[in-house]
């Protein structure tokens, strides 16, 4: 039986007519949010296009846009949907990711989530350490209207080097729970789940970007706690380095 599609994105964020644009103020790289109509109601996404990623020295170039997209696989490959939905596509400034805005709780300050929410916020951390996550901010646990927990701006991540930086420091030395482990392990294990995503990311990542990602699964699948960090030569030697 063949694997489900891991990209769920809905049909109007790909499709659908881009009608408003307007520029978010808050970060680095150039932001926007964007109305989309789908031919019966608009929509909200947020629109980061390459053309305005700002160089880092120890990123590629244009490839910020690529990693969103890339952790939203992840996320569905592991079955934790804790990602919006985002996808590449044509804008009004060129190529760049799309990503399902999600209307924002009131109260979303992070201080508040990690006290009350703390168990909602491990996939989150595992998530990261995985993915290599180098710029996990407060704001970016993502509280929505509805109370679930979402985890966006994911562009600076599956370096090769680990770079993890969080604000998500109380999990570690963690045990990781079970659930969240099998996981884990069976997307390590799976040779259809694991060829289906590595078929997925092969179009985003370098492949040697994809080989440390599943190298750091299956260091925290052996280990069973969360990291304060991955030994840079046992990476490599998982991940079928020399």
């Amino acid at each position: 039986m063949p694997a489900a599609p891991l990209d769920h994105a809905p049909e109007w964020l790909r499709t659908g007519e881009i009608v408003g644009i307007g520029r978010v103020p808050a970060g680095s790289n150039a932001t926007f949010a964007v109305a989309i109509h789908d031919g019966q109601e608009e929509r909200l996404a947020i629109y980061k296009p390459v053309r305005g990623e700002r160089r880092l020295w120890d990123f590629p170039d244009g490839t910020l846009y690529k990693r969103e997209v890339a952790a939203y696989l992840t996320s569905q490959a592991l079955g934790w949907e804790i990602v919006p939905p985002t996808i590449i596509r044509e804008g009004p400034y060129g190529v760049g990711s799309f990503q399902v805005y999600v209307e924002p709780d009131e109260r979303r300050d992070y201080w508040r989530i990690r006290k009350r929410r703390r168990t909602d916020l491990l996939p989150i951390a595992l998530f990261d350490i995985v993915t290599n996550n180098a710029d996990r901010k407060g704001e970016h646990c993502h509280l929505a209207a509805d109370g679930k927990i979402w985890a966006i701006d994911n562009g600076l991540t599956f370096h090769t080097d680990f770079k993890n930086r969080t604000v998500l420091v109380d999990f570690i030395g963690d045990a990781i729970p079970p659930h969240l482990l099998e996981d884990l392990e069976e997307l390590a294990t799976d040779p259809t789940r694991r060829a289906q995503l590595e078929e997925c990311l092969r179009e985003l990542l370098a492949p040697e970007e994809i080989a440390c990602f599943f190298g750091r699964v299956e260091i925290v699948c052996r280990t069973r706690r969360m990291p304060r960090v991955i030994p840079h030569w046992e990476l490599y030697y998982l991940a079928g380095e020399e």
